[in-house]
This record gives structure tokens, sequence and C-alpha cells, in this order.
């Protein structure tokens, strides 16, 4: 076992109280910072919520209008080329209301189709798949049983009109 102590269970060592725990965001490398935040913000319409320097990189936090989600692309100014794709990240998941119209919108943009948009017989979702400039694979999905837990509002959130 990696992480935590043999016998360790959640479900039985809560604790005093109960500790709710989210992942805050991912941040992932990118090869032009600029054309990625075109991407995710211009393209996937998710906002810049901050920009940051630091020796050698230069970072860029973008923030859902609802649910919180939250990426940073990181930007390694001593690192040319394209980003090593190794082999532990296989995919980024992208919640829309309109998969079609997004898929349309990332291919106009330059982005590689690799499957268009599709009903799901399984689930109640369309799904499609594209990569982005820097190979990252990335599913757009749409639910059709309501929305998503990244689409909803959090407290003291209002619409988007």
């Amino acid at each position: 076992m990696p992480c935590g102590r043999p016998g360790y269970s959640p479900a039985t060592n809560t604790g005093e109280g109960h500790m709710e725990n989210s992942i805050g965001q991912f941040c992932i490398n990118v090869s032009d910072i600029d054309r990625a935040v075109e991407f995710w913000e211009g393209v996937i319409g998710i906002p810049v919520s901050s920009r940051t320097d630091i020796p050698n990189v230069k970072e860029v936090v973008l923030q859902a209008e609802v649910g919180g989600s939250r990426i940073q692309l990181a930007q390694h100014l001593d690192h040319e080329g394209p980003i090593d794709m190794g082999s532990a990240m296989w995919k980024l998941y992208v919640d829309t209301e309109d998969c079609q119209a997004l898929y349309d919108k990332a291919i106009a943009a330059g982005c590689e189709s690799v499957s268009p948009p599709q009903q799901l017989d399984r689930w109640p979702v369309t799904v499609a798949f594209i990569k982005d400039f820097d190979g990252y694979l990335i599913e757009l999905l749409q639910n059709h049983e309501g929305r998503r837990p990244s689409l909803r509002l959090t407290d003291g959130q209002t619409p988007r009109e």
C-alpha cells in the first residue's frame, strides 16, 4: 500500500468529525502559455483568475464560473520542444452544456479531432474527444439527465446572464 497505514480505512477512521475534501486544481505543463490560455479561456470558456511569474516558470490559473473547478497552466521557460506526455495522464474532462458546439469551436481553433460527438447508449451522455495544441487528450462531456456537479452552482453563486 503506497499511502496510508495498515488497517486504516477512511470509512471507519473519521476522527472527531467529518472532513470534506476535493481536488483543488490540476497543473499541466504547456509549451506556449499564451496559446494555452487562448484555448482554455477563448475556446473552452474558463476565465483566467490569476497569473504568476516565478523564476523560469509562467503560471496561469483558470477557474470556472460555476462549480469552482480550476486548471493551472505552467510554461517552464528553460524547456524547449514538445511536452513529454509520458504515460501518467490519460485525459482531461470538460463538462459542457453543448458538446457539439464546443467540439466545433475547438476544431475551428485548430485542435485535432480524435472522435466527433456521439451520444452513448450505455450512459445518458454525448462525448467527443479532441487533442489540444500540446497533445493533451480532452473529453468533452454533455450530460442529458440534469447538470453534472461541476456545472452546478455552489452556495452564493448566481447563474450567468
